[in-house]
């Protein structure tokens, strides 16, 4: 019997390059990101904040008994690891680190939810405008355009003095106002990938329009989706903090990291801590998102694996 080191041997070359070719794009990503220490280190620390999103705040409302919202006179600027508060009390003399936790699980609830929302619009309407053209693809660009014409902080405070600026309302705003690049980006993809040989081929075998989105044009423009998601959640934490600071974003006692840093500009002489903190891991966040998409850019990018 011949052993594999004598089959592999009698491999030449055009084998060889052809079995390396073989080797899938998300097989090289996944290989690529393992190597990344930068980028798993950013996904680390992201996971991390999620899970004691999720996780804490039962375990503090339950065992530990601490209401986020219940005031304290008494402990008003309490400095850190002083009368149990961890990282301090705020100014009314709330626990900063629960409703640090607390804020972190609705920013980043935001943030998530509305950059899912964007993806899903965006990379719809894009794959639908690419695909068809026509007055399908003017239809979609003239509603892009327009929509773009109005300044999106116009349309927050009209809908913070129609709607109370929850959580929810403002996912379903943010959603609703930040799929047009998206839907841009897609759009000119799918409009590159409908004229490529394979898709020709199979249209000319008979492939329906749905199979031609479904199975060959959006698995290509997947890699780009990813990525753009990522830099769209950091930028969604940004611009929640920008809204709270403009008094449009999610409205006090509920917490996020945006209005504790808000609520705390008007206190940084008497409590130094109140702003360090929401500043911090707003900071944090954002450059995790920003690493991350910048590790998966490097990662789906065939020509940068072709080279290495």
């Amino acid at each position: 019997m011949r052993s594999a080191d004598a089959e592999i041997a009698k491999l030449d070359h055009s084998d060889v390059e052809t079995v390396l070719r073989s080797r899938s794009l998300w097989s090289d990503a996944l290989a690529h990101i393992r190597r990344d220490k930068l980028t798993l280190f950013a996904l680390a620390i992201l996971i991390v904040f999620t899970l004691i999103g999720i996780i804490a705040p039962p375990i503090i409302e339950g065992p530990l008994g601490i209401d986020v919202n219940r005031t304290n006179v008494v402990a008003r600027f309490k400095p850190p690891g002083v009368d149990g508060f961890v990282l301090g009390a705020d100014h009314l003399g709330r626990d900063q680190l629960a409703r640090l936790i607390y804020g972190g699980r609705i920013s980043l609830a935001i943030a998530y939810a509305s950059s899912f929302g964007i993806i899903m619009i965006g990379v719809t309407l894009g794959l639908i405008a690419g695909f068809y053209g026509g007055l399908i693809d003017d239809g979609i660009m003239w509603i892009i355009n327009t929509l773009s014409a109005i300044p999106p902080l116009f349309i927050l405070l009209v809908a913070s003095a129609i709607w109370e600026p929850s959580p929810e309302v403002l996912v379903f705003i943010l959603a609703l106002l930040g799929w047009f690049g998206t839907c841009r980006l897609v759009r000119g993809e799918v409009l590159s990938i409908r004229e490529r040989d394979f898709v020709l081929a199979a249209r000319a075998l008979g492939a329906t329009n749905r199979r031609l989105l479904l199975a060959h044009i959006a698995p290509n423009v997947f890699s780009i989706v990813i990525v753009t998601g990522s830099i769209i959640a950091g930028n969604l934490i940004l611009l929640e903090s920008g809204l709270s600071y403009l008094g449009v974003g999610v409205q006090p006692p509920t917490p996020t990291w945006g209005n504790m840093l808000t609520d705390s500009r008007n206190y940084f002489a008497t409590g130094v801590h109140l702003v360090l903190w929401p500043g911090v891991l707003i900071v944090i966040t954002v450059l995790c998102f920003y690493l991350i998409g910048d590790g998966l850019r490097d990662a789906l990018d065939p020509h940068r694996q072709h080279k290495g």
